[in-house]
């Protein structure tokens, strides 16, 4: 193809179309992932009189996603 000569009916016929989704499937398309969340803390206070435990605690998250 040339650009003086335009398309040929071969080009035209080489070339595809796809349609589009409908907007409310784009519109409605979720992405649902589970979530784990976990958090551990252990504070010991045994056979001591007034003392205090105190424990802090990291959370762990993990997200599956596919």
């Amino acid at each position: 193809m040339t650009a003086s000569t335009g398309l040929s009916p071969a080009d035209l016929d080489a070339e595809v179309v796809e349609l589009l989704p409908m907007k409310e499937t784009l519109f409605f398309d979720l992405n649902v992932s589970p979530v784990i969340a976990v958090n551990l803390s252990l504070a010991l206070n045994a056979a001591s009189i007034g003392s205090v435990a105190d424990s802090a605690a990291l959370q762990e998250i993990l997200v599956l996603q596919q």
